[in-house]
């Protein structure tokens, strides 16, 4: 009996893309033995009410298409469930972060055929006061530019848009006084940005925490101390060559659970999304979700 699919799509992401593909898309599904029925999302907010009503309403799989702001908001209607099926990512947006660390093709139709194989793995998901995240949490000054670029600009520029951004912030990068609370460290101090990581694929930084595993129970933490503009780009170019563990200026450690407070007004960013303000405190949840994957376990997102 053929299983009952609902895609979630975004219409204009990755240069809308989606929009001209989704009869193909939908063939595809049909002839693999997914029945699929389809909701284009329509604003903000959108794609996590879709998620959490497919859910409740039984489908089999439940597939994202778009970029990680699509996929953020699939998991956060999702997370709260007590029985949620398996999800599959056609990684369409103009940062797929997530895809890539999962190895998932970024052509469409290889990322649906590794759907047809139904070979799943369970996943860890972040949980922030009452919100979820996949990939990353962060705040801090450097964290602030990812949501302030417009979305049409996202589209157009790509990565490019998020290093403009960055460039023109710079100047103005302040450190903010910060306290991270966990059963393994306790750290008090001015910081310029801190990024939690469940993956270790952040934002085109490869190799930022090369060990940190998506099923591993474990959430990689990365706090950068107050710093010079000099020191700062100096950090960054040493991490984008993953030589950045053994600097001064990065606290990096492993945990369960942590508590991050904050005596000034502080932004949280997850999967590159608008996340709420301080205080918080950030859990993984072990194996949370099911996940479709290559059966063979290689890395395939080219």
């Amino acid at each position: 009996m053929a299983k009952r699919a609902r895609l979630i799509y975004n219409p204009t992401s990755g240069r809308e893309e989606m929009k001209r593909r989704l009869p193909e898309i939908l063939q595809r599904l049909e002839h693999g033995g997914f029945e699929t029925s389809t909701h284009a999302t329509i604003g903000e907010g959108d794609a996590a009410l879709a998620a959490a009503d497919a859910v409740d309403r039984g489908f089999d799989a439940i597939i994202a298409a778009g970029g990680d702001g699509t996929l953020y908001e699939v998991i956060n209607g999702m997370a709260e469930k007590p029985d949620r099926p398996p999800l599959g990512i056609l990684p369409l947006g103009t940062t797929n972060d997530f895809a890539r660390a999962l190895g998932i093709p970024k052509h469409w139709e290889y990322a649906i055929d590794l759907i047809l194989q139904k070979h799943t793995r369970y996943i860890d998901v972040g949980k922030v006061n009452q919100r979820y995240f996949i990939n990353i949490a962060g705040g801090g000054s450097m964290t602030e530019l990812t949501y302030e670029v417009p979305s049409k600009l996202k589209t157009v520029l790509g990565q490019l848009a998020y290093y403009m951004k960055g460039l023109e912030k710079l100047p103005r990068l302040r450190p903010t006084e910060l306290v991270f609370q966990s059963e393994e460290m306790l750290v008090h101090e001015e910081v310029m940005m801190f990024l939690i990581c469940n993956s270790n694929s952040v934002g085109g930084f490869e190799r930022l925490a090369p060990d940190a595993s998506l099923s591993d129970g474990l959430l990689d933490v990365f706090i950068l101390r107050k710093c010079n503009l000099p020191e700062f780009i100096r950090i960054v170019s040493s991490a984008l060559r993953g030589e950045h563990m053994n600097d001064p200026h990065v606290i990096h450690f492993k945990t369960r659970h942590i508590q991050v407070t904050s005596p000034d007004y502080v932004q949280l960013n997850l999967d590159g999304e608008f996340g709420g303000t301080l205080p918080c405190t950030i859990s993984v949840l072990p194996d949370h979700l099911r996940i479709f994957v290559d059966e063979s376990g290689t890395s395939t997102y080219k």
